[in-house]
């Protein structure tokens, strides 16, 4: 038996998929092959072979652990070929992004990168290349071409043989596991895809370039900043005067125009939304690049521990998430089902009162609406004020939460409030005011991660700190990584229950089910949410809203409903666009 940190296994597989996946579509197994280390035992086997057998060569019990460079490629071609997961999968992916996250990795974070960092000798990036593109190529091969196809995917299982004695005496097996098991969950997520609309997205995709200069017409005519195609700065800036909206400045002196800049204005100024939608339909969007199967399903890599967070970072231009968000529109369950789309209500601030343990912090967020608690506690408006009966003083209360939340100043919090700096250092001091022990809980995490060089979440997904850190991204960092240890740990829950899962979403799950067994998926949802915020935040629990969408509806984002009927109206104008 082989020991790992005070876990036995009998039977220890390392085993590598080559399959091919056109975009949108499940990966087709194309070859596997598998060794064994306790019994040296090898397999190798063509595709023929794999999907004539209906159970795997290869015990999967709780005794055996499987080991494999992101896991949730092989886990797919598991699903694709109808066999049960294994119960022990350790991802080496994971584990080396876990122990080098934050460093400067000369070679990257791939297979290749991880055995040159532990200086072992790989497969050269030119024929991993080849041997990618012939596997993609699909189709039939020669005997010459499945040979090769063959012993590249064994030399990957090599490299793992020679990469896992490297990593195992600083694995903490059972975190380790834990990340394992989301990949599987995010396996079946990227294997079940989010359903589009195939008949209005072909429309869009077909009259792309019509479509996106009489949206010009119509959106700007509420602006008059474009013209032709071109955003005039001097416009831009004439129109802010005009309405008054106070906007962020480079060291230059210019407007920042960047878009996380249009998305932040955008949320205390939602006049904007609409140009913002705009600028990223026109400079951004790729329809062609979104990847859709021919089963009209949205399938993307959803890149898990990407993020120094950890949290996903699928392809913006792939996942329909990940564009302008009135495309979410597009978003349709199939009939006879429905969708939920599923968030957690205040994630952030009510992980930062769990993480800080600040009791007048958990008050508010249990009080369901922490804002206007916040401007409660700091006796800025009575005891029974309500959202409806002090809107704007809980706006600016709401503004200010947020804003220590990503670490704003108060220069920035003024412009996001409409208000002077002095007013801005008032709110900020009210919230130091109030939330003592969040701060003091805050301020020492800083001032950990300078001394010791690094911060980990409850389990264990660990930042190592360069030698320029940023004290705003260490102040958030422990919430957002929270974050994603609880959605995952979500994912795990709801697809382990048979819960389908078609995409998570930074606080969020889309689920998908037939119409008569949605509420009962939306309640197992939501409690399998609930219980994984408490076990990651030591029993405090995380509230969730739910949207539910029927067949024949369709998703919609509030936030980009107006571009969305600018488009709905430009597609009905027959004269305009021809289907």
């Amino acid at each position: 038996m082989i020991k790992l940190r005070a876990m036995e296994f009998a039977q220890v597989w390392l085993f590598d998929f080559e399959f091919s996946a056109p975009p949108g579509e499940r990966p087709k197994p194309i070859c596997l092959v598998a060794w064994e280390l306790i019994s040296g035992r090898k397999m190798r086997i063509w595709q023929y072979r794999l999907l004539s057998m209906k159970t795997p060569p290869y015990d999967i019990g709780k005794d055996s652990l499987f080991v494999a460079y992101y896991a949730s490629a092989e886990m797919g071609c598991h699903l694709s070929l109808g066999w049960p997961m294994p119960a022990n999968v350790l991802d080496l992916y994971t584990e080396f992004r876990n122990s080098t996250n934050g460093l400067t990795l000369p070679c990257g974070k791939s297979l290749l990168g991880a055995l040159k960092w532990f200086g072992l000798d790989g497969i050269e990036v030119f024929e991993k290349d080849s041997m990618r593109q012939l596997a993609l190529r699909g189709g039939s091969w020669t005997t010459e071409e499945r040979k090769a196809l063959l012993e590249y995917c064994e030399s990957d299982v090599a490299a793992l043989a020679k990469l896992l004695p490297k990593m195992t005496p600083d694995l903490d097996i059972h975190r380790a596991l834990l990340r394992g098991r989301y990949m599987k969950a995010a396996a079946q997520i990227e294997y079940y895809g989010v359903p589009i609309d195939t008949e209005v997205f072909g429309l869009l995709r077909n009259n792309w370039d019509l479509i996106q200069e009489n949206l010009i017409a119509q959106i700007d005519s509420d602006y008059g900043i474009y013209e032709g195609r071109t955003f005039k700065v001097a416009r831009f800036e004439d129109w802010l005067i005009k309405n008054n909206i106070p906007w962020p400045k480079l060291d230059s002196g210019k407007l920042d125009l960047k878009d996380n800049t249009f998305r932040e204005m955008a949320r205390t100024n939602p006049e904007i939304a609409p140009l913002r939608e705009l600028r990223v339909t026109l400079s951004q969007m790729r329809l062609s690049e979104l990847s859709v199967g021919k089963d009209g399903r949205n399938r993307c890599l959803l890149s898990a521990f990407s993020a120094r967070t950890s949290r996903n970072q699928p392809s913006n231009k792939e996942f329909i998430f990940g564009p302008a968000v009135w495309l979410r529109g597009l978003i349709r369950p199939e009939s006879g089902n429905g969708l939920a789309y599923i968030d957690w209500s205040q994630q952030e601030f009510g992980i930062a009162a769990a993480l800080s343990e600040d009791e007048l912090m958990m008050e508010a967020y249990k009080s369901g609406d922490p804002y206007i608690a916040f401007a409660k506690q700091a006796n800025a408006v009575p005891p029974d004020a309500t959202k409806e009966s002090h809107k704007q003083i809980r706006e600016r209360f709401k503004s200010c939460a947020l804003a220590v939340q990503y670490g704003m100043g108060a220069a920035s919090l003024a412009e996001r409030i409409v208000q002077s700096t002095v007013q801005a250092k008032e709110l900020l001091r009210i919230h130091h005011e109030t939330y003592k022990t969040f701060w003091q809980w805050s301020d020492a995490v800083v001032d950990y991660a300078m001394l010791h060089g690094k911060l980990w979440t409850t389990f264990g997904w660990t930042i190592h700190i360069d030698q320029n850190p940023n004290p705003r991204f260490l102040r958030n960092y422990l919430m957002q990584a929270n974050g994603a240890e609880i959605l995952r740990l979500a994912c795990c829950f709801t697809t382990e229950k048979g819960i389908r899962v078609c995409a998570p979403v930074h606080d969020a799950l889309l689920i998908e089910a037939p119409v008569g067994e949605l509420n009962g998926a939306v309640r197992t949802t939501q409690e399998a949410m609930s219980d994984a915020s408490s076990i990651v935040l030591n029993g405090f629990r995380l509230r969730s809203d739910v949207e539910i969408v029927h067949y024949p509806d369709r998703y919609m984002d509030e936030r980009g409903q107006k571009m969305w009927d600018a488009v709905w109206d430009l597609i009905h104008q027959k004269d305009k666009i021809q289907a």
